[in-house]
């Protein structure tokens, strides 16, 4: 049994990699650079999204399971065209060669951002209508209903797709890492921005739902949400990533008044809705399978600032 696995080298891929070797599963990995992937095992290079359909049936010689990490996120250069030929496009053409031509799962790992803006307020679920709102979110929620329809079309079931809450661990980027760098300042913030709560999920934790998602024995929901145990204040990221840094957290009690208005008046409404809302996602189908979420989400976000300073020293 050969699990395919794409987008070996990003934050998620990597744990998806040790946590199948982990569990003696026989991988090979496809990037767009393999040279750089020779040392965990086969590496192969991934096609572009224009590529002819044989390039993609290639990567399923002998291949059983595929795993979709592969993503382009936070690029502020790529535009509508770009994130929906990376993420939509590319992704269509490996599930319908997956679909042909591997007998077991296409897991692919989507985003909350497929149904949710960052200033939506509420709980995101396997149900919630989706209604992305960036140009990342449009193309991850074109990638899932490309990879859904390539498995329909071929009478097939076993493809689904795996929506995560914002990630956090080790080399990440977007507003979690400028977060943490935020963090490592000594400028002092308001608490009344700071209090709409989200669900994260570390990347380790996600690599773990994969892993379930892949050795499951019962048919798979076309959609999962996934995320740590219970969400957190913005407030209580920015104290951990301090307690983590060794730093005060220096939040001054500011009403949240004041600084919507200022928001309001400089225009900035969208980044005040996305910086207080409070999103909450419910991993409950998971869980109800036997998955463990991640229960103590901020002394995880205190133990990556740590790491983060050790490095720096």
């Amino acid at each position: 049994m050969k699990v395919l696995i794409t987008g070996a080298t990003g934050l998620i891929g990597r744990q998806v990699v040790g946590r199948l070797r982990q569990a003696k599963f026989d991988i090979c990995v496809v990037s767009r650079q393999p040279e750089r992937l020779s040392a965990i095992g086969e590496a192969l290079p991934l096609p572009g999204a224009e590529a002819p359909d044989e390039a993609f049936l290639a990567l399923m010689r002998d291949v059983t399971h595929v795993i979709h990490c592969a993503a382009l996120n936070n690029d502020r250069d790529a535009g509508e065209a770009g994130y929906r030929a990376a993420n939509a496009t590319l992704t269509g053409r490996l599930a319908t060669a997956a679909a042909a031509c591997a007998s077991g799962r296409f897991i692919y790992l989507s985003s909350i951002r497929a149904v949710a803006g960052p200033g939506f307020s509420g709980t995101i679920d396997e149900a919630t209508l989706p209604g992305p709102q960036c140009a990342y979110g449009r193309s991850k929620r074109e990638g899932e209903i490309v990879t859904l329809n390539a498995y329909a079309s071929a009478g097939r079931t076993g493809a689904t797709a795996l929506r995560l809450s914002p990630v956090y661990g080790e080399g990440m980027k977007g507003n979690m890492a400028a977060l943490m760098r935020l963090a490592d300042t000594a400028l002092p913030l308001p608490a009344g921005a700071l209090a709409g709560s989200r669900s994260l999920i570390s990347c380790e934790t996600a690599a773990d739902a994969v892993l379930h998602l892949l050795s499951q024995p019962g048919p798979l929901r076309l959609a999962y949400v996934a995320s740590d145990a219970s969400p957190v204040a913005m407030s209580e990221i920015i104290t951990a990533f301090r307690q983590g840094f060794n730093r005060p957290p220096r939040l001054m009690p500011v009403p949240a008044m004041p600084l919507r208005l200022a928001a309001t008046l400089f225009g900035r409404q969208a980044s005040w809705q996305a910086l207080t809302a409070t999103q909450i996602c419910d991993p409950s189908p998971l869980v109800s399978e036997g998955w463990a979420p991640e229960t103590d989400t901020l002394d995880r976000l205190r133990d990556l600032a740590r790491r983060k300073a050790g490095q720096a020293r």
